[in-house]
């Protein structure tokens, strides 16, 4: 997506947000390629293409077996006679490339190692709506530089939101995704920072942001990493540095008493329901986009 083009997909989603079910996307349908378990991302793509009027079709790792029972080059040509398009959620990156190569239908990118863009753009409609704009909003993420972080990080650099980061080192995010930042942050005008010590970039934020220190895949990892980030949980002390009508974000699940401490995502200042509630219109938005030629005209708050 480009800069231009993600205050349109917000607008489209708080639209449909209003209006609910339609027959958009009758006579479609998709399927959800699933590597891994989801509660948010299976039951929103499917409500939302319900929503629609569309079709969907769940495929799990048993019956599909990515790059294992068949190669993803085969899954994708095959599913590609079938299908509209394929809503992915996988492992490795790689896989998801894999799938755009060789189909000759959409791949919507539902999660991999590297990225989660449907959470960062349902992240941005949430901000818009709490804080009515985007453009200048400071927003501080705390904990592991993952794929969250990535696709928050480039999404932010994009609209023209300012972007803080704490993280222990050696848990930044990667070299890459900074410099692609960098580079759309020079034309939205965002402000990109990093720190080792989350007080600085929780200082005076508008957001507050966090995920879980041990993603899916890194279970081993737990307990070394429980000490590694001893001391970037977000809480009632950390937050006092933020302005005080911050919100608290996360993209749930959350492990309580790690990277949030208990009861502060049950507070007034959180959000984080109204994330999980945007990733459905976010990704209604995104079908009809993609599958139904929805363009609704730019919100003038919505602009940069």
């Amino acid at each position: 997506m480009t800069a231009d083009e993600i205050p349109v997909l917000i607008s489209d989603a708080l639209d449909l947000k209003d209006n609910g079910w339609s027959t958009l996307l009758e006579g479609k349908i998709i399927a959800l390629v699933f590597e891994k378990p989801s509660l948010r991302t299976r039951v929103s793509f499917e409500v939302a293409m319900r929503q629609l009027g569309g079709q969907v079709l769940y495929l799990s790792p048993a019956e599909v077996g990515l790059g294992k029972r068949e190669p993803a080059a085969d899954v994708a040509r095959v599913l590609s006679r079938y299908l509209d398009a394929i809503v992915a959620r996988t492992f490795a990156h790689e896989t998801l490339t894999s799938l755009a190569k060789y189909a000759s239908i959409p791949i919507i990118n539902a999660l991999s190692d590297w990225e989660h863009p449907c959470q960062a753009l349902a992240d941005l409609m949430t901000i818009f709506e709490h804080k009515r704009r985007l453009k200048g909003v400071e927003v501080a993420y705390v904990g592991d530089g993952n794929n969250v972080a990535n696709s928050l990080l480039l999404a932010c650099a994009m609209t023209g939101v300012n972007f803080r980061i704490a993280t222990p080192a050696g848990y930044m995010i990667a070299e890459p995704v900074m410099s692609l930042a960098g580079e759309y942050a020079r034309g939205s005008g965002a402000v990109i920072r990093t720190t080792e010590v989350p007080a600085e970039a929780v200082s005076g934020a508008d957001v507050v942001y966090t995920d879980v220190w041990t993603s899916m895949g890194q279970e081993a990892e737990t307990e070394a990493r429980r000490r590694i980030f001893a001391g970037f949980q977000v809480n009632p002390e950390l937050l006092a540095g933020a302005r005080p009508d911050a919100i608290i974000m996360h993209p749930l699940p959350a492990h309580y008493g790690d990277e949030v401490s208990p009861g502060l995502l049950d507070s007034d200042r959180s959000v984080v329901f109204d994330q999980a509630e945007n990733r459905l219109h976010v990704e209604k938005a995104i079908l009809a986009q993609i599958l139904g030629g929805l363009d609704i005209p730019l919100l003038p708050s919505c602009r940069r």
